[in-house]
């Protein structure tokens, strides 16, 4: 029998909490905005499924395969990581007798990318500037 080892689960980093609702100065140093950056979002995949859920209500776990190009098991772990912290919603029923996995951006989920999108738009001003 596999042995299935247990993930850890997902903390919200510290410098997020420490910044949470705090808009980002343009004029602070590059160095210094980009730690402010949340890595949870900061991986290219979670933040290709964060970015698709803010552009419709919700996706399916098929549409958001498709529309990533991932497998199931990149887009599950991801996708739980992502619950896991609050900013998606799972919700699972049948479509017909078809089991249908649907996902949608929380509140928690929406303010973060926001967040996150402010941070890249102060390190892209900052970086230009120089």
């Amino acid at each position: 029998m596999r042995k299935v080892r247990a993930e850890a689960p997902v903390r919200v980093p510290a410098f997020a909490k420490a910044t949470a609702g705090k808009p980002v100065s343009p004029a602070r140093p590059a160095g210094e905005i980009a730690t402010g950056l949340d890595r949870l979002l900061h991986d290219r995949m979670r933040l290709g499924i964060v970015s698709a859920l803010a552009a419709s209500d919700d996706l399916s776990f098929s549409d958001l395969k498709a529309a990533l190009s991932a497998t199931d098991g990149n887009l599950s772990v991801h996708a739980r990581k992502l619950e896991d912290a609050g900013y998606v919603s799972c919700s699972k029923g049948f479509d017909g007798r078809t089991p249908r996995t649907s996902y949608k951006l929380t509140a928690a989920g929406r303010r973060a990318l926001e967040k996150y999108l402010d941070h890249m738009d102060a390190i892209i001003r900052a970086t230009r500037k120089t």
